[in-house]
């Protein structure tokens, strides 16, 4: 199903049946497990069986740097290997599985790629559908009920927000996940990475530029950070 968004970039919003969650309030952030994984943190922290610290590290650890290593390969892969760029967008649970990735919340993949002309971006408008063996653990805001609903009306405007802009020509497809099928959006390939090797490639790709929030990073950017 397509529609158009109000800045008349004309948006492609795939958008499939939902019907395994007891989804609730649209416009309620927290879900009842959610509220029940509080309750228990809140519990445990209070008879100092954990350390809040502690918790919240190990949840980035997970979040931000394991889990979308897994993704940042397989970009990394498509980028250098044409022939593996063909098999994951025909069959990406295929390709992604052959790299070891595989596991529930991964079982039925889809790769989409950007390039000049379409950009790609990816949001589960009922709930939070997400590919956890190449992305890790979804963070916060793809959760929650202002990124869901607002980025199918105004993908470009969500984008800028993100810090990315786009040209006016350049289309904007979301695309909306399920638990039967969920999206990895390859990002275009940055300038000056000619030469780079896969692991040096993977360090470009961040887990934003795989849900289509974000672009990847120019090689200058990364040494930059590691200055």
């Amino acid at each position: 199903m397509s529609s158009a968004s109000s800045d008349g970039s004309d948006p492609h919003h795939e958008h499939h049946h939902h019907d395994h969650h007891d989804h609730g309030d649209e416009h309620s952030e927290l879900d009842p497990m959610t509220i029940r994984v509080r309750a228990l943190e809140t519990v445990l922290t209070e008879k100092a069986y954990i350390d809040p610290a502690a918790l919240d590290l190990l949840i980035d650890t997970y979040q931000t740097r394991i889990g979308p290593r897994n993704g940042a390969r397989v970009v990394a892969k498509a980028w250098s290997d044409p022939a593996f760029m063909e098999w994951l967008l025909a069959d990406a649970s295929a390709a992604i599985a052959s790299l070891g990735f595989t596991g529930r919340q991964g079982e039925h993949m889809v790769a989409v790629a950007n390039s000049d002309e379409q950009h790609h971006i990816v949001v589960c408008t009922l709930c939070s559908c997400y590919p956890w063996p190449v992305l890790g653990l979804p963070p916060t805001w793809y959760k929650s009920a202002p990124y869901r609903s607002r980025v199918v009306r105004d993908p470009r405007g969500v984008l800028a927000e993100f810090g990315v802009e786009l040209p006016s020509q350049t289309q904007i497809r979301v695309w909306d996940s399920t638990a039967e099928v969920r999206y990895l959006v390859i990002p275009q390939r940055p300038p000056g990475s000619n030469g780079l090797d896969e692991m040096a490639l993977a360090a470009l790709v961040t887990r934003d530029s795989m849900i289509g929030t974000g672009l990847a990073l120019r090689p200058d950017q990364v040494a930059e950070a590691s200055a």
